[in-house]
């Protein structure tokens, strides 16, 4: 018999403390697996009939594809392309390049996702865009929120100001789960404004405290953030969004784009703070988006004209369909991009 390798001597790799179980010898019999007995078995599972041929004619499903619009293609590729380095005492901070969540309750659709940009995949850079989505509480009192931020893709600290400020603003939050979702059911905006502000300014304040332990510049640690409260209650249709810096929120109402965070729609503005709560109706999407995306939605007609003819159909789209969505392309824009879309049923 050869030589059992686990047996001990050098092998020249790192095993760092793995547990290996004995191996079978003469004091540990090998047990060899044996088919269930005929009177153990539940049921007899009929052979599976075999698949029908396609006929030669018949069309085949579609995967979803990743498309541009307008006549020039982007510059980089539109799969990603180099790995970020990793660290080997650090691989809990590894950020994978695309994440998508979904969730579905009462009489609204969740969809959400965020993935990194063209530049940074041809770079080999980490998604700077960060994306949270929890659900606080139980039953009608729960609450779905939705936090994303997004920051400059040249400052070094962009990554973890983004993940440390959706956290912070996360866990405040579910702290006060409970008044809040009463809040949102009572229509008390002035209470909801107030609340969110109060725990968005901390956020920050939290950010510019930790930018000056690693000796940054207050600007090269922060983010733009917005965040989505949605109550799990179908009873309950009011949609509370805020936030501040770099960002959007857009309504699709009768298959047209509306701009809530533009003069004269935002409901209120204030040093910087921005705070939208609105009772959804029936039809409407509503897309909360970081900076890499509401920037083309709000400079490329192509984009929301695509967009609105995708989200107008009866039913949401699927995971995969909602990641094809958000990330077509369009020359100029290479940024991460990171979004939120909701409908109503």
């Amino acid at each position: 018999m050869p030589r059992d390798p686990r047996a001990g001597g050098a092998t020249g790799y790192a095993l760092g403390g793995v547990d290996v179980p004995p191996v079978a010898g003469p004091e540990l019999p090998v047990r060899r697996a044996q088919a269930p007995r005929r009177e153990d078995r539940t049921q007899e599972v009929p052979a599976p009939a075999p698949a029908p041929v396609p006929a030669v004619d018949a069309p085949a499903a579609r995967r979803p594809e990743v498309h541009h619009l307008g006549d020039r293609a982007p510059t980089y590729a539109a799969e990603p392309g180099a790995l970020p380095p990793a660290d080997p005492a650090a691989l809990d901070g590894l950020t994978p390049d695309t994440v998508l969540e979904g969730a579905r309750y009462g009489s609204y659709t969740l969809r959400a996702a965020s993935l990194r940009g063209d530049s940074a995949r041809f770079r080999g850079e980490a998604r700077r865009d960060f994306l949270l989505t929890a659900r606080f509480g139980g039953g009608d009192d729960a609450l779905v929120l939705v936090a994303l931020a997004g920051g400059d893709r040249a400052a070094p600290g962009a990554a973890e100001a983004a993940a440390e400020l959706c956290r912070t603003v996360a866990a405040a939050v579910g702290r006060s789960q409970g008044r809040l979702a009463e809040d949102i059911r009572a229509g008390r905006r002035d209470a909801l404004r107030s609340g969110l502000q109060r725990l968005t300014d901390r956020g920050y304040g939290r950010l510019r405290s930790r930018a000056a332990e690693l000796g940054l510049a207050e600007a090269a640690y922060t983010a733009g953030l917005r965040g989505l409260l949605l109550p799990v209650d179908p009873e309950c249709r009011t949609r509370v969004c805020f936030g501040a810096g770099a960002g959007g929120l857009f309504r699709l109402r009768s298959g047209q784009w509306q701009d809530l965070e533009t003069a004269g729609q935002a409901e209120d503005t204030e040093g910087g703070f921005r705070f939208r709560a609105a009772v959804a109706r029936p039809g409407d999407t509503l897309l909360l988006c970081s900076g890499g995306l509401a920037e083309p939605m709000r400079e490329e007609a192509a984009l929301t004209a695509e967009l609105a003819g995708r989200w107008s159909e009866a039913e949401p789209p699927g995971l995969a369909a909602f990641l094809a969505d958000t990330q077509l392309r369009l020359k100029g824009y290479a940024d991460d991009r990171t979004a939120a879309a909701v409908w109503e049923a």
